[in-house]
């Protein structure tokens, strides 16, 4: 695969780099030869980016072309507008840690593919790349009392001090290293990252189903890579990200689905999916319009406190809205176990879910992608515990037994309300939960980015449970190249 690196005057660029090819930008706009190429990665280092100027031309051109410009369109309007560039919570606490005890009030910050010369801002220049991946970056910052971050624009090539040319080749080089793996396959039509995190304490899928998904798209014409979080600012270079790491709003999951969404990128979990998937609150009103069955729920928030109770009874239930893999959901047992974990959980949210107690051996799991049911597990409560995850002192966490089972070996309603639940969020890729009482069947919790572990979900299906992710992963990129929609 090609690699261009497109600045204004080819006669400014400092350094000599073997794995790629240095052309200026009308080159680029007006020779037939580059705009021929099957999908080459331009790295965009124009002067400037303004609206209709020739870099802004180089990156517009080079979406219309199929090809993959860093920067893109959408993050040269970013860093325009001060309204787009406010920082994320880990660009806050990392500015403030590494500009503190700073003493001017104004400080630039010269950021070459996620580097900075200086080892205490390496961290933040990370991010800043993660997050507004422009090649050559320039972070202005103003102390006003707190330091907050005022600007970002590139950095052009000319301005490159002599004496950083060599950490600009060294972040170049690591750069090229890590993002032009050999091809895995020879037949190889598309590209897909799998993100993962090595720090996730409860991931989706361990490494043997990791590797099954690995095969399963080399099988379906995938070049496929494994990414984690650092690598935000490369999802311009797939055609498909598949999300193994555990999603939240407020993280960087949700970022990556829907910088990926705004990238014409086809994704699993969308971001749609995770904002619906992650809430309580939002699934508890959802269920409750669409007539789903679910235990007796009750929407709590500090004036209504004294319903949960009497309309309940204890011992119940209590969820933190964004709660996952049971952390973050008590039972309480008595009125002051009650009184005490809602002021708790009231402390970090304004509502919080509240539901009947019902004990049961088991939750039915009911895997649904696309709108079609995919495998039925039953998970059984860890030992000596009433939820399937038990979490121990030090962090260590427990699960129950399992089994799975064929499509046709649950029972029709435990399928058939599955899939319905599901497919009231959307056409992701779901675990239903549910538990069975009294002979009733009810809806505890939809979850995006289900568990697929090898021996437990796959124990029915095997390698075709696999197989069928990246089936729907590559029908849903060809259906989009047909109609046009695809980057």
């Amino acid at each position: 695969m090609a690699t261009l690196i497109v600045v204004d005057e080819p006669a400014d660029w400092p350094l000599q780099i073997s794995s790629a090819e240095v052309i200026s930008a009308r080159s680029y706009l007006t020779d037939n030869r580059f705009s021929s190429l099957r999908r080459p990665r331009v790295y965009n280092l124009c002067e400037s980016y303004a609206y209709q100027a020739s870099g802004y031309y180089v990156s517009l051109l080079a979406e219309a072309r199929g090809h993959r410009p860093l920067p893109d369109i959408l993050t040269m309007q970013d860093i325009k507008s001060p309204a787009l560039i406010r920082p994320t919570e880990e660009i806050e606490e990392l500015m403030q840690k590494a500009l503190q005890g700073r003493e001017e009030e104004r400080l630039e910050l010269s950021v070459y593919f996620g580097h900075h010369s200086e080892p205490r801002f390496q961290r933040l220049a990370k991010a800043l790349f993660n997050v507004f991946p422009v090649p050559l970056l320039r972070a202005s910052f103003l102390r006003r009392p707190k330091w907050r971050l005022q600007g970002l624009r590139p950095i052009p090539v000319g301005d490159i001090p002599a004496e950083q040319r060599e950490l600009l080749r060294g972040a170049i080089e690591e750069h090229f290293a890590r993002r032009m793996p050999a091809p895995k396959s020879a037949t190889a039509r598309y590209e897909l990252a799998i993100l993962v995190n090595p720090a996730d304490r409860s991931p989706p899928s361990d490494p043997p189903a990791i590797r099954k998904f690995e095969r399963a798209g080399e099988a379906h014409g995938f070049e496929v890579e494994i990414i984690g979080p650092d690598d935000f600012g490369r999802l311009a270079e797939f055609d498909a990200l598949f999300i193994r790491e555990t999603t939240r709003v407020d993280h960087h999951t949700y970022r990556f689905a829907s910088r990926a969404k705004s990238e014409g990128l086809i994704v699993i979990d969308d971001p749609d999916s995770i904002v619906r998937c992650a809430n309580k609150v939002y699934l508890a009103e959802l269920m409750a319009r669409l007539a789903i069955p679910t235990p007796k729920t009750l929407i709590v928030h500090r004036k209504n406190i004294d319903r949960v109770e009497a309309e309940l009874g204890l011992p119940c239930v209590l969820k933190q809205p964004d709660s996952s893999f049971s952390q973050g959901v008590v039972k309480v047992q008595d009125k002051v176990a009650l009184r005490t974990a809602l002021k708790q959980l009231l402390g970090r949210s304004d509502l919080v879910v509240a539901q009947e107690y019902l004990p049961t051996p088991f939750d039915w799991r009911v895997g649904v992608l696309d709108r079609k049911p995919l495998y039925v597990c039953r998970y059984y409560m860890a030992r000596n515990h009433w939820q399937i995850y038990k979490q121990h002192s030090g962090g260590r966490m427990t699960a129950g037994r399992w089994d799975t089972l064929r499509l046709d070996e649950a029972p029709p309603d435990v399928v058939e309300l599955g899939l319905r639940a599901a497919n009231a969020i959307g056409e992701g890729f779901y675990g239903v939960d549910i538990k069975e009482t009294d002979g009733r069947y009810l809806v505890i919790e939809v979850n995006d980015n289900p568990s697929i572990e090898r021996g437990v979900e796959d124990q029915v299906l095997g390698d075709m449970l696999y197989d069928a992710v990246m089936r729907v992963m590559r029908s849903r990129l060809e259906l989009a190249r047909v109609n046009g929609i695809s980057r």
